[in-house]
């Protein structure tokens, strides 16, 4: 399927075309996010951002269990036990893998092929675009082993509204693929065995179009959220689509009916 595969321990690292697929492999573990796991995807994420080859980047997970459980409670009670001192999220050597992912600039889809819970759901919310099938469950039960959910405290209530929200960090209950598709939080749901194909599928169309456009409609988008209409108008993130190149050849293309050739300038 790929034209390049590498698999180092716990993350594959593939690329197809334009797009950049990201998989967990700890399905022994429900994919959960080890330290040593989130500097790897890190440094993943990271890579794809700067290689002017990758358009889309897809995060998936190993096995039909778990897209991914959020962090390794075993990894954290070992420290605990160890007596090693541990950081709130905001405040670790490494970068926020949620926040990274977040702001990345190329556009990332979540091909959540089992359930996705505490962290595994913040990483879900992370990405901007979610297809799963109808047997994942999502939530945040960190209430309910005080933890903090600090990423979904902050994005889920911009997403589907504060009382939803509030209902789901307060209980700490799960919901259902089709209630968090009712709440707007999934973009497509199918089957199971075409979770993967049809984020791969989404992700060919994204990379088909301009590059630079792509770039901006996402940064216009996610920075304006919260701006006054009039601020958030005046916005001029990244290279200017509406001064490029690729905006005459893109235009010349749909004129002689052939596609265009994207020079990302």
């Amino acid at each position: 399927m790929s034209e390049l595969q590498e698999e180092i321990d716990d993350l594959i690292i593939e690329h197809e075309e334009f797009i950049r697929i990201l998989t967990i492999n700890r399905p022994h573990r429900r994919n959960a996010l080890s330290e040593a796991l989130k500097m790897k995807m890190i440094n993943a994420i990271l890579d794809a951002e700067e290689d002017p080859k990758v358009r889309v980047l897809v995060i998936t997970g190993t096995g039909e269990d778990a897209f991914c459980a959020g962090a390794d409670l075993k990894n954290i009670h070992h420290n605990d036990q160890a007596g090693i001192k541990f950081r709130t999220p905001m405040n670790r050597v490494e970068r926020n893998i949620f926040e990274l992912v977040y702001e990345t600039k190329k556009p990332v889809i979540a091909a959540i092929n089992g359930s996705a819970v505490a962290g595994g759901f913040e990483l879900a919310l992370a990405c901007n675009l979610r297809v799963t099938h109808d047997a994942a469950m999502f939530g945040l039960p960190e209430t309910k082993i005080g933890m903090g959910a600090n990423f979904g405290s902050v994005l889920l209530p911009r997403m589907i509204g504060i009382t939803h929200a509030l209902e789901m960090l307060l209980t700490g209950e799960y919901i259902t693929a089709a209630k968090a598709k009712d709440l707007g939080l999934i973009n497509r749901l199918v089957p199971k065995e075409q979770v993967v194909s049809t984020a791969i599928e989404i992700a060919r169309v994204i990379a088909s179009n301009a590059p630079i456009s792509v770039r901006r409609v996402k940064a216009v988008a996610l920075q304006g959220f919260d701006m006054p209409v009039a601020t958030a108008l005046r916005q001029d993130p990244g290279l200017n689509p509406y001064l490029s190149e690729d905006r005459q050849e893109g235009i010349s293309a749909r004129l002689e009916k052939r596609q265009p050739v994207w020079k990302n300038c």
